[in-house]
């Protein structure tokens, strides 16, 4: 009894370093992102100062409808934004697709090289999608998790019961799609001029190849022990993230900064 209160203060001083440390770490990610990606991440800020309103000494019953406000809204634009980019992959994938096709009898190095550009790039893109599905589940879990915890509140079963089911959190298709561009390489550069895979490669935009990395890296931490882990665990990649990580250094010797 007598240690009880020096207790209940480190976990709650883990679990305000454990909140740090996500914030910390979803900033990180969005300011990795692609500049036209930014706004399309979790609010985690403007939810946590819902929770503490709600959670005030006088509760605000307006904060908790704007807090339930601002989640469903939330998962509206992760799966609107979601859902675009997986069809725009998909139109360019199979864009590129027909232009090897076009080029495969000539094996024109130059062409083959600026395919190989933008394959590399589509790629890294497909990967950071992925993440982008990750980062935003493990932010909604872990603020339902202090809504429930500061208001003695059982919102985060029903509500991540919900997020389960949607699009932004079913990356099958996506994970699909990053597979199938990994053949296209592998069996694009081999027939590819030397000149041509060269070129492929100092051409690649660095940014996202980079920026693709550091999701890598994300996911990595994200599905590690962690305060959601158990029943609101983010699942196994689909793909093993070694696999993926070797991917994106295909072909080309550059550097991942």
């Amino acid at each position: 009894r007598i240690y009880a209160a020096p207790k209940r203060e480190r976990e709650r001083e883990r679990e305000r370093e454990r909140a740090m440390k996500f914030g910390k770490r979803l900033k990180r990610q969005i300011d990795e992102s692609l500049p036209e990606w930014r706004d399309k991440f979790l609010c985690y800020k403007d939810l946590k100062k819902l929770v503490k309103l709600i959670s005030a000494p006088q509760p605000s019953s307006k904060a908790e409808a704007e807090f339930i406000c601002l989640l469903n809204s939330e998962i509206d634009k992760f799966n609107d934004f979601f859902v675009d980019q997986e069809e725009e992959f998909i139109i360019r994938q199979m864009e590129l697709q027909e232009r090897i096709k076009r080029v495969a009898a000539t094996l024109a190095a130059a062409e083959y090289g600026r395919i190989g550009t933008e394959m590399v790039n589509l790629h890294g893109e497909m990967v950071l999608l992925v993440n982008y599905s990750s980062i935003n589940y493990t932010g909604l879990a872990k603020i339902l998790k202090k809504y429930d915890k500061r208001t003695g509140g059982l919102l985060r079963l029903p509500f991540i019961e919900k997020v389960l089911e949607q699009p932004f959190f079913t990356t099958d298709l996506i994970s699909k799609l990053v597979k199938e561009c990994e053949s296209t390489m592998d069996s694009m550069f081999p027939a590819a001029a030397p000149a041509a895979q060269e070129e492929a490669v100092m051409m690649v935009e660095q940014g996202v190849f980079r920026n693709a990395v550091a999701a890598l890296v994300t996911m990595r931490e994200l599905r590690r022990g962690s305060s959601t882990y158990g029943h609101f665990s983010l699942p196994p990649l689909t793909m093993p993230d070694a696999d993926l990580l070797h991917s994106l250094q295909l072909p080309s010797p550059i550097p991942i900064l």
